[in-house]
């Protein structure tokens, strides 16, 4: 048995080998270089534990190994990489992807002027009744009629197809070789629409459409959506002899026709005046005009007969500060942020001061050991801690800060002849609906964290402070208090830190609103940084901005750990730690 478990602990760990391996290699052949070098160091690490035995001790830290350097390391380094570029909405790729994509993708062509008119034919492989995704394209280009097999990917991009090619042959009889296989034309001799059926050894291609034929137009929606344009669509048809492509495009009758195409742009080399020497510079130049294609702020952009430059596509390019410096210098962004900065640290504080303030008098209450059924009452009031935070968050939502049918609006403030309060459409009653949801969810926290350190203090300094005279409020002034902030100071300033990231009630209660007037930026007066970066990132209007909102989370960090180690600094935490 002992045999068998080391024999399949072997088994798991080669295949985990293998895995990573793949991985990399996957990963990096994709472009994801840092991606991949995580992989390879941590498959290199694993296997030094494994076999050394000198790193005996860390084979247990391998889990946790894995999840730091893909969950925590890559994230921040990803992070950091990703402020200092444009990445966003139409930046999502490399330049290199991008310059493939103008010279490959059937999006970047034109129709050639003068042309040879084109018909065509699409003959499908059937099994049984049911049409197949193997075919077979006869098109007539002038008098001749040539024939080609499905286009075969000659441009990757992972899993997209910028490109597939098609080799034409010219039909010269009723039989003929193409591709190495016997392809029979019937009937023969014919015209181009009197073909129906070609025969290979094997298997027969039956005609499926043509416009030209009123009687297949019924097989149109098939041929459009299950071929045209899963296959023909980024397709060319090269015909050897000539060179000239065929593609099958929308004509602007509406209806899908081959033509002759060309490609709009191709590579060309150009020579500058770089730093006292000549240097031959890769650029791109437009086919039909002859001007070269712009590069500038992380795009391409070609110029069309007025002089207007026009957007082609966009790359990831790196920018430097620019991100951090727009927070500053951009004032349609500064306002909104130096808001939103104001309103998270109340937020943070107020959470954290509030949500104390309530929790300690219970901790004092349940401290008493002449109440009676205290488990009870303790029992009682942490469910509101207990009860995941989104439950909690969209009943209040929902049961009670509704405008129209909620608890408050529609029964409580009316027993008061007061009027409803617009919970989400004012912003002092928005921000103050979202504190009383953090303060609910909080307060049971602060009531048990301040009833540990209660029950740690000694009851003999309460009864000398007695017999000196202390009453109640001094005691708790001068014996309770300072003693209980020693304890929880740490837990406080976590707290702090906690509420300045928490998204989840912001965004389930309110999502920011409402929105702050004449910002450029998604906002509202209840975004905090946190929820303010999600919606660059998600959810912006003018589309996402991942750089940006890369830059403000590394604001975020460095804020919350400059005030956490003040607060740490002023509130004398862990300062036994530092002795």
């Amino acid at each position: 048995m002992k045999r068998f478990l080391k024999a399949f602990v072997w088994f798991l760990f080669l295949v985990m080998n293998i895995g990573f391996f793949w991985m990399t290699a996957f990963l990096v052949q994709n472009r994801y270089y840092e991606l991949g070098i995580t992989f390879a160091v941590l498959l290199f690490l694993i296997d030094f534990f494994i076999f050394n035995p000198k790193g005996y001790p860390y084979r247990y830290i391998v889990p946790a190994l894995v999840l730091l350097f893909i969950l925590v390391l890559y994230p921040i380094y990803f992070t950091v990489k990703t402020a200092f570029t444009n990445y966003g909405t139409g930046h999502f790729m490399p330049k290199e992807e991008a310059i493939e994509r103008l010279l490959y993708s059937p999006r970047y062509t034109y129709t050639v002027e003068n042309a040879e008119a084109t018909s065509y034919g699409v003959f499908m492989a059937y099994d049984g009744i049911n049409p197949t995704d193997d075919f077979l394209v006869l098109l007539k280009i002038g008098d001749d009629i040539f024939v080609s097999s499905k286009p075969v990917p000659v441009r990757r991009k992972g899993r997209d197809v910028l490109l597939s090619e098609g080799i034409l042959q010219k039909v010269e009889g009723e039989s003929f070789t193409y591709q190495g296989q016997l392809v029979k034309v019937v009937p023969w001799p014919a015209s181009f629409n009197e073909i129906k059926l070609l025969v290979t050894q094997g298997k027969s291609y039956k005609l499926f459409y043509t416009p030209e034929d009123p009687l297949l137009e019924i097989n149109a929606p098939y041929f459009k959506t299950r071929i045209a344009q899963v296959y023909l669509s980024n397709s060319d048809f090269v015909e050897p002899t000539t060179n000239k492509k065929y593609a099958l495009r929308i004509l602007p009758d509406g209806t899908w026709g081959f033509v002759q195409i060309e490609r709009l742009y191709r590579l060309a080399y150009e020579e500058v005046y770089e730093n006292g020497r000549m240097k031959l510079r890769m650029t791109l130049i437009n086919n039909l005009t002859g001007r070269k294609v712009l590069e500038k702020d992380g795009a391409f952009y070609d110029v069309n007969d007025i002089g207007e430059e026009v957007f082609l596509v966009g790359f990831i390019d790196y920018v430097a500060w620019k991100n951090f410096l727009r927070i500053v210098t951009d004032k349609r962004v500064t306002g909104p942020f130096l808001s939103i900065f104001a309103w998270t640290f109340a937020w943070a504080a107020l959470s954290v001061v509030l949500s104390l303030a309530v929790g300690l008098p219970f901790a004092l209450v349940l401290n008493d050991p002449r109440l009676r059924a205290r488990n009870l009452y303790r029992t009682l009031l942490i469910i509101p801690w207990a009860i995941p935070a989104f439950i909690s968050a969209l009943v209040w939502r929902n049961g009670l800060l509704n405008e129209t049918y909620g608890l408050f609006n529609k029964f409580l403030l009316p027993l008061f002849n007061l009027d409803p309060v617009r919970w989400f459409n004012d912003p002092f009653w928005a921000r103050l609906g979202v504190l009383l949801v953090n303060i609910w969810l909080t307060f049971p926290y602060m009531m048990t964290i301040s009833l540990g350190a209660l029950q740690s203090i000694p009851f003999e300094l309460y009864e000398a402070a007695s017999i000196d005279g202390a009453g109640k409020l001094r005691r708790f002034t001068k014996i309770t208090f300072p003693l209980l902030m020693t304890v929880i100071a740490p837990l406080l300033v976590s707290s702090f830190a906690f509420s300045f990231n928490n998204f989840t009630i912001i965004f389930l209660i309110t999502a920011g609103g409402p929105p702050i007037p004449g910002s450029v930026t998604p906002t509202g007066y209840t975004d905090i940084l946190m929820s303010y970066v999600y919606k660059l990132a998600f959810q912006a209007g003018t589309g996402q901005d991942f750089g940006f909102a890369s830059a403000i989370s590394i604001m975020i960090f460095f804020l919350v750990g400059t005030i956490s180690f003040f607060n740490f600094k002023l509130s004398g935490a862990f300062e036994e730690v530092s002795r």
